[in-house]
């Protein structure tokens, strides 16, 4: 797999994330800044959705079908996201969220096929599932690791 070069300094920082349960601030701060951003998030809205999605039914413990490398790569490319400070940073107006989406776009179409299959796996849930499931967590809840 050739992982690009300015996603790669993210994957150990992401393995460290996961390790030490840190996964549930990421997700935060990576809703409050998708929520922002306007038309320039457009395109990107839909990805962070599915990945955020995939990251909080991990880690929920509902569903765990999806390989330790594509989770790493899910997380590194949410931190990327996250980061003002990457390839191009997010405040150049018209162009700093091009870098995002070019990383976002890497990791869906490089695990496409693991996120098909938890796509096939949330559209066996029921909307009432679905809330609790995506539902954004607390600071201070636990992860299913940890019950």
């Amino acid at each position: 797999m050739n992982i690009p070069r300015n996603l790669r300094r993210y994957l150990r920082p992401a393995q460290l994330l996961l390790a030490r349960g840190r996964l549930p601030g990421l997700l935060l701060a990576v809703s409050r800044k998708g929520s922002g951003g306007g038309l320039q998030l457009g395109r990107l809205k839909g990805a962070l959705q599915l990945l955020q999605g995939l990251c909080l039914a991990w880690w929920r413990g509902e569903y765990r079908a999806v390989s330790k490398q594509a989770l790493l790569s899910v997380v590194a490319g949410l931190l990327y996201f996250l980061s003002p400070l990457d390839a191009v940073p997010d405040w150049l107006l018209g162009v700093g969220f091009l870098d995002d989406l070019a990383v976002l776009a890497w990791v869906v179409r490089t695990w496409r096929g693991e996120l098909d299959a938890y796509q096939a796996w949330r559209a066996q849930r029921t909307p009432g599932e679905l809330a609790v499931i995506e539902r954004l967590p607390s600071a201070d809840e636990p992860s299913a690791q940890h019950k």
